[in-house]
């Protein structure tokens, strides 16, 4: 029997979590009016754990609009070391659209997204790499399928656009710290892998007071 792939995701995000067209101005027009905010604080310094995750063997799991960016910029860019390895792997598409994926090796992905990316997953191949595709993560996220987080964090916060979490309680879980790196420019870059439930406790040393009892009662009572 095939072993199960990872999913990874890698998002650039602000401090306020959102990663709408982080890459320039023209990337995603909807509406946002800071596009490529992540370019001034982008150095060399992430350029190694940058190198780790798109250097590995894996396919490409993108929503609708992601790969139509990613499609109409990165074939005519495959001198690139990133363009060449995206215009040669395969790209799994997850979308509604019956708009011709005309990017080399794409393929859609059908039917309902968590199901659909459940059974890619059981799949054996390489590991599946998210890129961009903030709704993939309404799906994805509430049925546990990623695996492995990667958040490149800048040192911006942006008011609105779109963001990767939906605040859905079927996300709640913990994640532990796999690899980390920080830059000059306090870009923040962190690989987190998938781990269990959240793990709760208290700081407080000593039985709560009665003032501190009184507070709790009209807590569970609404009356706060």
């Amino acid at each position: 029997m095939p072993s199960v792939r990872k999913v990874i995701s890698s998002l650039f995000q602000s401090l306020d979590g959102v990663i709408q067209a982080p890459g320039g101005p023209e990337e995603d027009q909807a509406g946002f009016p800071h596009g490529g905010w992540a370019f001034p604080d982008f150095d060399d310094a992430l350029n190694g754990p940058m190198e780790r995750l798109l250097g590995n063997r894996y396919e490409l799991l993108l929503g609708r609009r992601t790969y139509e960016i990613f499609a109409a910029y990165w074939p005519h860019n495959g001198d690139h070391p990133i363009g060449e390895t995206f215009n040669a792997v395969r790209k799994h598409v997850v979308t509604s659209s019956d708009r011709p994926l005309t990017w080399n090796n794409s393929r859609r992905v059908v039917g309902d997204p968590a199901e659909a990316v459940a059974r890619l997953k059981s799949i054996e191949g390489p590991d599946l790499l998210i890129q961009g595709s903030s709704v993939l993560y309404q799906a994805l996220l509430p049925a546990g399928l990623v695996d492995q987080l990667v958040l490149i964090t800048f040192p911006v916060m942006l008011g609105r656009g779109k963001r990767w979490y939906s605040g859905d309680p079927a996300t709640a879980r913990s994640w532990t710290l796999v690899e980390q790196a920080h830059s000059p420019k306090g870009v923040h870059f962190a690989s987190f892998a998938r781990d269990g439930a959240v793990r709760t406790g208290s700081f407080a040393t000593k039985p709560p007071s009665d003032d501190e009892l009184a507070l709790h009662q009209r807590q569970a009572e609404g009356r706060w």
